[in-house]
């Protein structure tokens, strides 16, 4: 019995120390191991999530928001799609307030200001505005994107809140159209502090090219398959543009000798000099942000405990335009007894690890499925299934975990010539952009 206290103790202890985090104006930085005691003597890999979290924005406190709107307007837009996206879009603007700043462009084969960059007052004469445009022509989506981030830029010093709400139904086919350079275009916005949210609308839009715009802004994807829910998705990206807390948030993760880090798992960043360094646009009020990150472990002896990892995130606060920080230390404890060790599993590390490594494996199964390569794709979903049943043993039932086994399995025997057309792409996708960036869905 005396042993079983101690060892409650010291686990205690370690899941203590493991999760640390020092809060800073409303952001907490955390540093949390899938261990908090590992085996003594034994190297090994592990793996270290560190997660950022603002409190919620209150409506009346909130920031000024910059947001401009743009509108794929060409000739597949006709008809009830483009009434339901001009009435989302009116929608939009009628939930901003005078503190705010909008405008409004629509594309075809050019793209055209229809509401110059100006504070959301005489909101009547904008929704009019917004109704009188009508659909018909090409797609030149990044010249689309390129007027919005023109009109952001008018007000841009002034705010600390930009961004680009993307909606097209097409393939972008006038301009620079290819992932690859839409993905450079978006980074160099986050650059400025703009980030491009897209909604993909029915069946005929590039994923691929909207998911990586997305992506490299540090904004959010959509797809919507019915035209009746754009005003439900215009009104979840509002909602989140709302609530945005922090701006222009840099992390700095900073491991010490023993653990060495090797992949930063889904998330873009760099690891150099023993130190992981991630850039975001935003953090949003109530939702979590986090990287996961891979790391060499080398042996400690039992009954010594080691700081692993220290974390920095430095930020603004889009309030006052004030520069802020926040700090986190995770440590670890050594044991030889496999009781302790297994009982100091985290779960939520594991279980995040899991879903990232399966939406990284899924963009892997895409493109072979895109090659005509079904039964590889079909293998890789088959084994993202029996991972999220794996993860189980070790932490138990997981309600999470077992939607993410029976969504896998799903998905694998989508992976042949009858199944795997643009409806079932454009899901995989979305979702799997969604577990990497951490965006919520509903």
């Amino acid at each position: 019995m005396k042993n079983i206290r101690i060892w409650k103790k010291n686990l205690f202890a370690a899941v203590v120390v493991a999760m640390a985090g020092v809060v800073s104006a409303g952001v907490t930085c955390r540093v949390e191991p899938d261990y908090g005691v590992r085996f003594a003597d034994k190297p090994g890999e592990a793996y270290v999530k560190v997660s950022l979290a603002a409190d919620k924005v209150a409506s009346k406190n909130r920031p000024q928001v910059n947001l401009a709107i743009v509108l794929d307007r060409s000739g597949s837009m006709h008809g009830d799609r483009i009434v339901k996206a001009r009435e989302a879009a009116c929608e939009a603007i009628r939930r901003l307030d005078a503190r705010d700043i909008v405008s409004v462009v629509a594309y075809d084969n050019l793209a055209e200001v229809v509401i110059a960059a100006q504070p959301a007052v005489e909101k009547e004469a904008m929704i009019a505005k917004i109704r009188a445009i009508e659909a018909g022509g090409s797609t030149a989506l990044f010249a689309g994107v390129a007027a919005g981030a023109v009109e952001l830029k008018k007000y841009r010093a002034k705010c600390e809140i930009n961004r680009v709400l993307l909606l097209s139904d097409g393939q972008a086919n006038v301009g620079p159209s290819s992932a690859e350079e839409l993905g450079r275009y978006g980074a160099l916005l986050m650059k400025d502090g703009v980030a491009v949210s897209t909604i993909g609308l029915g069946m005929g839009y590039n994923e691929d090219l909207m998911t990586r715009l997305a992506q490299k802004s540090d904004g959010n994807s959509y797809f919507v398959e019915n035209n009746d829910d754009l005003p439900r998705v215009f009104a979840r990206e509002l909602g989140d543009v709302l609530a945005v807390a922090a701006t222009r948030v840099s992390l700095k993760v900073r491991f010490t000798a023993g653990f060495t880090p090797v992949q930063l798992v889904g998330r873009d960043g760099r690891i150099a000099d023993g130190v992981a360094s991630i850039d975001l646009n935003q953090l949003y009020g109530g939702q979590e942000k986090y990287v996961i990150v891979k790391c060499d472990a080398a042996p400690g002896k039992a009954g010594t405990k080691l700081t692993i990892a220290q974390a920095q995130v430095s930020y603004v606060d889009p309030k006052d335009g004030g520069d802020r920080s926040a700090t986190a230390s995770g440590a670890v404890s050594f044991s030889n007894d496999p009781t302790v060790v297994t009982a100091s599993v985290n779960k939520s590390v594991v279980r995040e690890r899991v879903r990232n490594e399966n939406a990284l494996r899924t963009e892997e199964a895409i493109r072979l499925a895109d090659r005509g390569e079904f039964e590889k794709a079909r293998a890789l979903n088959m084994r993202n299934s029996s991972a999220a049943q794996d993860a189980q043993r070790i932490i138990g039932i997981d309600a999470e975990l077992q939607q993410e086994a029976t969504t896998q399995a799903v998905w694998s025997e989508q992976f042949n010539r009858r199944s795997f057309d643009s409806k079932a792409r454009k899901g995989m996708k979305t979702k799997g952009f969604s577990t990497l960036n951490q965006q919520r869905l509903e």
